[in-house]
């Protein structure tokens, strides 16, 4: 199969962006604004993963709001979109209540197929590699998904829905694409907090001469994948015209030990590694997403390997985040 001729043009377009406030929907917000003047955006965000701080700079209208509340929905059921960009959910892989974790990531996604139905609107969502557990890599759609945590698995039941929405009868006219997030590092991740990648929390170490420390003996591998390539994927899955779900990551995986070796040539230092024993029973311990389809389907090309990433990121960080400390 040739690879899509994927002609992205936004102007014009009323776009919902859920989550905008967050780190994927932020920089999602901020590209289109600079890309397409002409677009109309629109972010819903409940402001918990979301910082306000993100935002500074949109003219947008803001919506302050949970999906889990019908007057919200009602609210954007009386609207026209265009494109919507679902980035909204419960991000933290370590919150245990299963009841609250499947209400506001899996049940509300029926009410956004439900009003990209009505808008005949393109729907692009958050999924995640979390779906694939500890799966040997690569990781390939299809094959293990065998989620290991409430998280992965309120992503792999939002899948299961498409899935099963895009083989009913009669067929959706508009396109559903889920891209399974590996990785994602970049400007805008400081609010999450301790959910924020181990390159900004070891980089804010470091440049503090603070060693690094790595569970032993560093070799854990993953697909880190850089924000500019995750907001790539997600507006060119928005105009391919395309369904289904795809793998969005670098399609390379690296180790801890990398990180910190690229972060001490970029912040100019020279740490050494102290390892300790990893004290979790589960522990992913290579991940790699298998981004063919992606690439052939969706017209995407990650622009950013571990070397670019990180030495781009380490320039913001210096001007943004020069007077932060470390993540607690």
């Amino acid at each position: 199969m040739k690879k899509t001729n994927n002609t992205m043009n936004y102007n014009g377009k009323r776009i919902l962006v859920t989550g905008g406030a967050g780190f994927v929907g932020s920089n999602l917000v901020k590209k289109i604004a600079s890309e397409w003047p002409g677009a109309d955006v629109f972010v819903l965000d409940a402001f918990v993963n979301g910082h306000f701080k993100n935002l500074i700079g949109f003219t947008g209208e803001l919506i302050a709001g949970d999906l889990t509340d019908p007057r919200i929905m009602d609210e954007l059921m009386s609207r026209r979109f265009d494109v919507v960009f679902h980035q909204g959910a419960i991000t933290d892989t370590t919150v245990s209540d299963q009841k609250k974790m499947i209400e506001v990531n899996t049940n509300t996604f029926s009410s956004l197929l439900r009003l990209c139905a009505e808008n005949n609107a393109p729907l692009v969502y958050a999924s995640s590699a979390a779906v694939y557990g500890n799966s040997p890599s690569p990781n390939r759609l299809g094959t293990g998904e065998i989620p290991e945590n409430v998280y992965g698995y309120s992503k792999y039941m939002m899948d299961q829905m498409t899935l099963r929405y895009l083989n009913s009868s009669p067929k959706p006219a508009h396109p559903v694409v889920g891209l399974r997030y590996f990785n994602v590092y970049g400007p805008g991740e400081y609010y999450k907090g301790k959910m924020a990648s181990m390159i900004l929390q070891l980089a804010l170490k470091m440049r503090r001469n603070i060693t690094p420390r790595l569970f032993k003996f560093g070799d854990q591998r993953r697909d880190f994948v850089y924000i500019d390539d995750i907001v790539q994927v997600n507006l060119k899955a928005g105009s391919a015209g395309v369904s289904g779900i795809f793998n969005a990551g670098s399609g390379m995986s690296r180790t801890f030990n990398d990180i910190v070796a690229i972060l001490n040539e970029a912040l100019k230092t020279d740490h050494y590694i102290e390892y300790f024993d990893n004290p979790y029973t589960f522990y992913q311990n290579n991940t790699c997403a298998d981004i063919g389809d992606t690439k052939e389907k969706l017209g995407y090309s990650p622009d950013f390997m571990l070397e670019k990433g990180i030495k781009e990121y380490v320039n913001w960080i210096n001007v943004h985040l020069k007077n932060a400390g470390p993540i607690n």
